[in-house]
């Protein structure tokens, strides 16, 4: 996750800070709506987490992924979201260097984390209805976590080493006002590969199998309907119902991920060749952190099984005795 450099002199033109021209009560709105923004954010992430440790029944292989990206967006909420917000409407950096420099270091972690949490939903998908049987002997819960705590380990290990590797570091606020991280073009041409064409490729390719895997189960379902069936044939036409309406919702939720995603890197890679604005760098990176806004608001959407989570845990029902085998799917 980069921004391509530009010469330090043009920078410093470009960033200094603007006053204030609104008035006091579209200021205080404009904090109020932040801080809304943020809360949603954070409450329904935390919702999502409750309800997947909670309820036994939720303690599947896809879960896990679902609960480690609510993880994620609820991180982006609670640390770098507040900042972020706090730039745009001051319209410069006014936190200092050494929490620019934290904030932009956890922010660009849980953006490549988030990014390949959707490769690991998208694999998952593809297996579970490729090959169901398979996935369901081979794909536990334990497995899954695994998965998820290597892919925590590697973000972690790749943005340190980037870090590292790159000497610019010492360059990260070079003007009053600015907050921004700087590659060389090597490794920017690194990082836009690791952190985003590999992902998408791999994103891409496999929701395009999972489309036409879909198709082929729906004709299927479709030919099991028109004869009368045994009860195992009616098992398996509502498990590959259950499996097209899984992988149906978590590609909505890819899609928007991709959406919020791409005016970033399209941006940052046209660095060179467009005029560059804080304002609309700013703006961007909103869009890119606004996704963990929206996935909790996805899930409300689209999963029947959440919307009773969220009632039992306003309710308070989840601290009863054996909450957790309550049957919420």
């Amino acid at each position: 996750m980069n921004l391509t450099e530009f010469n330090q002199s043009d920078r410093c033109e470009h960033f200094s800070c603007p006053e204030r021209s609104v008035s006091p009560a579209v200021y205080i709105l404009l904090y109020v709506c932040s801080a809304a923004v943020v809360l949603l954010t954070v409450c329904g992430n935390l919702l999502v987490i409750i309800s997947v440790l909670h309820f036994k029944q939720l303690h599947t292989p896809t879960n896990t992924l679902v609960l480690s990206l609510a993880l994620s967006d609820f991180l982006i909420g609670a640390l770098v979201m507040p900042s972020m917000l706090i730039w745009m409407i001051e319209s410069c950096w006014i936190l200092g260097m050494d929490f620019c420099i934290c904030i932009m270091m956890i922010g660009y972690f849980l953006t490549s984390l988030s990014i390949y949490h959707i490769v690991l939903i998208a694999v998952d998908r593809y297996l579970a209805l490729s090959n169901p049987f398979l996935y369901t002997n081979k794909i536990s819960v334990r497995t899954m976590c695994t998965m998820v705590f290597s892919n925590w380990f590697a973000c972690v290990i790749y943005n340190i080493m980037l870090q590292y590797f790159n000497r610019n570091f010492r360059n990260i606020v070079v003007c009053p006002g600015e907050c921004f991280v700087t590659l060389s073009d090597v490794l920017s041409a690194i990082d836009l590969v690791i952190t985003f064409i590999f992902p998408c490729a791999v994103i891409i390719i496999l929701y395009t199998r999972i489309f036409m895997i879909a198709k082929k189960h729906a004709t299927a379902i479709r030919e099991l309907n028109n004869h009368t069936r045994p009860k195992t044939q009616k098992i398996t036409s509502h498990s590959m119902k259950s499996e097209r309406k899984a992988a149906k919702v978590l590609g909505i939720l890819v899609s928007v991920f991709l959406l919020c995603l791409l005016p970033y890197f399209i941006y940052s890679l046209l660095g060179d060749l467009i005029a560059f604005q804080l304002a609309s760098f700013q703006k961007l990176m909103f869009v890119l952190y606004l996704n963990s806004t929206i996935n909790p608001v996805i899930y409300a959407l689209f999963y029947p099984w959440f919307r009773r989570c969220v009632k039992l845990i306003l309710s308070l029902h989840i601290f009863k005795t054996d909450s957790a085998l309550i049957k919420v799917v």
